[in-house]
């Protein structure tokens, strides 16, 4: 496989991995690279006549450049919005990881990076016996931890830290998004974490839905 790639998970759902995966998308492109955005498995998808789509994958998928077909941005989605392995086992599907590395490479042909969007928290099953961190291994990326920064995050991003190392990922960096505009102590929280995490701060998300500002992460180590 040619290109190299990262994965992009998160403190817990609803903490902005899209928007952060599309900024870093966006980043990484500003350096002269050809930048693709995967979402492997996805809830939360609604009828079209070409079927099955999910809101997050397309975005990813408008972000790219080159633009990624969806069956490969996308290969596993389901309807109901829901945890992914409850979904696929209503939809009587198993997420398996075959169908996933072959759609990895397909797009590293295409790309010399690729951003690959988890499902909710790291700790979220995919199938019955398939983990987040089963498939970061199969893909051989790194994995970026998106920090939602409200009450509630030293916690979150430090287990989260915790159990990404615990499963044997490289934490690369983490990037810390202002999901909740009115959080005390902004300043304070992001002290207490970049001395507790051992990678480094990307860079910090405003709170404003603006998915331009490539320059506000620092890309180097991807």
């Amino acid at each position: 496989m040619n290109a190299r790639g990262v994965f992009v998970t998160g403190t817990d759902t609803g903490v902005g991995k899209t928007h952060a995966s599309c900024v870093l998308i966006g980043a990484l492109r500003m350096r002269g690279l050809r930048v693709v955005g995967m979402k492997p498995v996805a809830s939360g998808c609604r009828a079209t006549p070409e079927g099955l789509r999910n809101d997050d994958a397309e975005a990813l998928i408008a972000a790219s450049a080159p633009m990624p077909s969806y069956a490969d941005c996308n290969p596993y989605a389901f309807a109901p919005a829901i945890a992914p392995h409850i979904a696929a086992r209503a939809a009587g599907v198993e997420v398996q990881l075959a169908p996933l590395l072959a759609a990895q490479a397909r797009l590293a042909r295409l790309a010399d990076r690729i951003v690959v969007e988890g499902v909710g928290g790291w700790m979220a099953p995919l199938s019955e016996s398939l983990m987040q961190a089963d498939l970061v291994r199969a893909l051989e990326v790194p994995v970026v931890l998106v920090v939602g920064l409200r009450l509630g995050c030293i916690n979150h991003a430090l287990l989260s830290a915790r159990a990404i190392a615990a499963d044997g990922a490289a934490l690369v960096g983490w990037i810390a998004n202002r999901i909740d505009a009115d959080m005390p102590e902004v300043d304070a929280n992001l002290a207490t974490l970049r001395t507790r995490i051992d990678a480094p701060l990307l860079g910090v998300l405003e709170h404003v839905g603006d998915r331009s500002p490539a320059g506000r992460l620092d890309t180097a180590a991807l």
